[in-house]
């Protein structure tokens, strides 16, 4: 087993991580990020960093997937030179509580580096710490932060650091960002040792988007497909009418058509119609917009057609599955 040379890492400083743990975070997040730091100690042969767990209460805290985490302590002052990573999940509105927002103000500012970890880009925006800031949150909740938190840079990035301020994607992006800190602390080499320690071989920059390509998502590669698509989910708001679409991509209306229902079933008008309505339904699951704001956000002229297209689809009223979110997050 090779270990990294002590000649970039001779009498470096430990560097603390002080892991914040909220309600039904996610385990992956967490664990990719506590991992890439434990084996970067093991492969310098010395303790370059060290971490703590801390969550509202002291006591234990729930992820996700159901497993209870004895943490270290509490909500509590932390040195200048930690760096504190926030850990999110599902429900991160309901998580990221009074309390939490408060503590991160007031540790905020004394100047150390924050970060949020999946989600919980969500509880660094509510607190306004990336006000002026670029950051980046899981996919599936772009929608609802880029509603809410206008005045933050919202990239698809896989992580982001500005400043002393860092958020991630979720998943494996906890990796990519501690290969990133590590090479930055102690050199590529050692980096590089984690990396093949975790047999993680494809290691990703700030430069790389979350998201696979429209052509990997949909599993067709046909770049005029691809392209009618990319401009589809970059105007949900103010959708293109089929024929726009279809010549700006050099194709006539009826070939467009032709072109959906063979490789995807359904008509251009259909598949933008889908697009829309997931958008609507992550927005009234993740955020406290109204249905009717809702509606415009996604391209309905009305609520009664958002409405009824909305029940078409998902067999259920936009009012209906705002309550169901309500109910959830009052648990």
């Amino acid at each position: 087993m090779r270990q990294a040379s002590n000649t970039s890492t001779r009498e470096a400083p430990v560097k603390r991580f002080v892991f914040v743990l909220l309600d039904d975070f996610t385990m992956l997040c967490f664990a990719s990020a506590v991992e890439s730091l434990r084996i970067a100690n093991r492969m310098s042969g010395k303790p370059l960093y060290s971490w703590s767990l801390v969550g509202e209460g002291g006591e234990e805290v729930r992820c996700s997937a159901g497993t209870v985490f004895r943490v270290d302590g509490d909500l509590a002052e932390v040195g200048r030179d930690d760096v504190i990573l926030v850990c999110g999940g599902i429900d991160v509105q309901a998580a990221s509580s009074k309390r939490v927002l408060n503590w991160l103000r007031r540790e905020a500012r004394r100047g150390p580096v924050i970060g949020g970890l999946c989600t919980a880009g969500f509880t660094l925006a509510k607190a306004g710490l990336l006000d002026g800031k670029r950051a980046t949150i899981h996919w599936e909740n772009q929608d609802s932060f880029a509603e809410e938190f206008e005045e933050v840079e919202l990239t698809k990035s896989v992580f982001v650091m500005d400043g002393n301020r860092i958020t991630t994607a979720g998943g494996t992006a906890s990796i990519d960002l501690m290969l990133k800190i590590i090479a930055d602390d102690h050199g590529e080499q050692l980096a590089n040792l984690v990396a093949d320690q975790l047999i993680y071989t494809s290691i990703r920059t700030d430069q790389d988007t979350q998201r696979l390509s429209v052509p990997t998502r949909i599993g067709v590669r046909h770049p005029k497909l691809s392209k009618v698509i990319q401009m589809m989910e970059q105007n949900i708001e103010e959708p293109i009418s089929p024929s726009v679409l279809a010549k700006d991509v050099g194709m006539s209306t009826r070939q467009l058509e032709r072109l959906f229902r063979r490789y995807l079933n359904r008509s251009p008008k259909r598949y933008y119609m889908e697009l829309r309505l997931q958008k609507a339904r992550n927005l009234l699951l993740q955020t406290d917009m109204s249905v009717i704001n809702v509606a415009l956000a996604c391209g309905f002229a009305s609520p009664s057609h958002f409405s009824k297209c909305y029940r078409a689809h998902y067999d259920t009223t936009p009012y209906r599955e705002r309550g169901t979110q309500a109910a959830r997050l009052s648990i």
